[in-house]
């Protein structure tokens, strides 16, 4: 049985004019695309016509297929001698099991390729007018999933809390109440400046900032829902400076209101 090839490739963060030159030539390469539900549709053009088109999109608690259904599909794919492009949102290697995947390849000897992409823990953040760096506020940056383990909840908190100046959470908002409460409980000011923002990059992209005790009500006021990312730390306050995107379909601002509050 002949091998074929797998490209797992990296879509950016929804506006289609963020992907790379050499991801549009895995997606032009493909003869089977298999692709996520944060796959803007406009990609999808670049793709040949007579290629096969996979969707395997998840939602929280709603997968069209399993990881390990995803899996099976691009070994047999590229078993069958085919070019097998693997779509994912953001970059692959960034809370995009795109690690797993590349394991489960090389197991079967299946030669594979990754293809970065522009992740949307930082690109977000810019078009929200939120740079993630800012010699000003400090050095430290971590990216952190919003379905953190339950084992040493404490300490992984309190480090958090206490040790990074600049936090960035992917698939949180369901967890919002909880990240908000756990990182004040570990000793991040209650008056820590804080955002979501959905649909990041795109002409849907909402934003709404807060202090951190008051994010979850003010997210929950505005509608807010999941995709989106967060960020928390002084960083956010940069945003009345700097916040270029035109495209914004709102915003809402709370920070002012509540960034005296006590908890």
């Amino acid at each position: 049985m002949s091998r074929g090839y797998v490209y797992l490739t990296g879509a950016g963060p929804g506006d289609p004019k963020l992907l790379t030159i050499k991801a549009v030539e895995t997606l032009r390469a493909a003869d089977v695309v298999v692709y996520d539900r944060l796959v803007n549709q406009e990609t999808l053009k670049e793709v040949k016509p007579e290629a096969e088109l996979i969707y395997c999109g998840k939602l929280p608690k709603n997968h069209t297929l399993r990881q390990e259904q995803i899996n099976t599909v691009l070994s047999e794919k590229a078993l069958e001698g085919k070019v097998v492009t693997r779509l994912k949102g953001g970059d692959p290697f960034v809370y995009g099991r795109g690690g797993e995947e590349a394991v489960y390849l090389a197991s079967l000897n299946i030669p594979f390729e990754v293809i970065p992409g522009i992740s949307s823990g930082i690109a977000v953040p810019a078009y929200a007018g939120i740079p993630v760096t800012h010699r000003a506020f400090g050095g430290t940056l971590a990216m952190v999933t919003g379905h953190l383990p339950n084992e040493r909840e404490t300490e992984q908190w309190s480090a958090l809390a206490l040790g990074i100046d600049t936090l960035v959470f992917y698939m949180g908002m369901n967890q919002l109440e909880t990240i908000s409460f756990r990182l004040i409980e570990g000793g991040k000011s209650a008056d820590t400046p804080a955002a979501a923002v959905e649909w990041g990059t795109t002409s849907r992209q909402r934003t709404v900032t807060a202090s951190l005790k008051s994010l979850p009500f003010e997210v929950n006021k505005a509608k807010l829902s999941n995709p989106a990312i967060i960020i928390v730390g002084e960083v956010v306050r940069l945003r009345d400076n700097i916040n270029w995107f035109t495209g914004e379909a709102g915003s809402v601002s709370a920070l002012s209101a509540f960034v005296n509050d006590e908890v």
